[in-house]
C-alpha cells in the first residue's frame, strides 16, 4: 500500500498468536535471560507467580502479527523509530495475543518526494482483551510517483 492510500481513519486487526512456555523460554535465553524468563521456580516467587514472556518478546510478536498482515508489502522502505512503548500487564504462557493496528499520522518527505512517512500505534491484548502492550512505531514508505511529478 503507498502513501496516498494511507489514511488515518484505517484500524487492522490481526490473527491471534498463542504464547507457549517453550517460545518464551526460547527467546528469553537468547535475548533477555532473566530469571523471571527462565527459572520457573524463582518466578513462581514472584508478583507473577508465574514465568511471564519478557516485554521485549511481546513487542516482537506484536511487530510480527502486523507485519504477517502484509498491507504495506513491498511498498515499505523501512522503519524509522519506536517511541512510547509501555509494558502494560504481563504476557503469561498460553496467552493468545492479538494486536488492534491505527494508522495516527501520515506526512510527506520533506526533501523527497517518492516517499513519506507514516505513524501506527500498536496495542497488543490478551485472549481476555486486556491491554498489554502500546508502542508508536515510525515507518518510511514509498509514494506513487506517477502522482507526484
Amino acid at each position: 500500500m503507498k502513501f496516498e492510500k494511507l489514511s488515518t481513519e484505517m484500524v487492522f486487526r490481526t490473527q491471534t498468536y498463542k504464547v507457549t512456555k517453550e517460545n518464551i523460554y526460547k527467546f528469553a535465553l537468547e535475548f533477555d535471560p532473566q530469571f523471571m524468563h527462565v527459572d520457573e521456580h524463582k518466578a513462581k516467587k514472584t508478583i507473577f507467580n508465574s514465568i511471564i514472556a519478557s516485554g521485549l518478546h511481546t513487542l516482537s510478536i506484536s511487530w510480527k502479527l502486523w507485519v504477517e498482515l502484509d498491507l504495506i508489502g513491498e511498498d515499505v522502505i523501512g522503519g524509522v523509530g519506536m517511541e512510547n512503548v509501555k509494558f502494560i500487564a504481563p504476557v503469561f504462557p498460553e496467552d493468545e495475543l492479538r494486536v488492534e493496528v491505527q494508522i495516527i499520522e501520515k506526512r510527506e518527505h520533506p526533501k523527497k518526494h517518492d516517499r513519506g512517512y507514516f505513524t501506527i500505534v500498536l496495542k497488543t491484548y490478551n485472549q481476555n482483551s486486556k491491554l498489554v502492550l502500546t508502542m508508536e512505531v515510525l515507518g518510511l514508505v514509498k509514494r506513487n510517483t506517477t502522482l507526484v511529478n
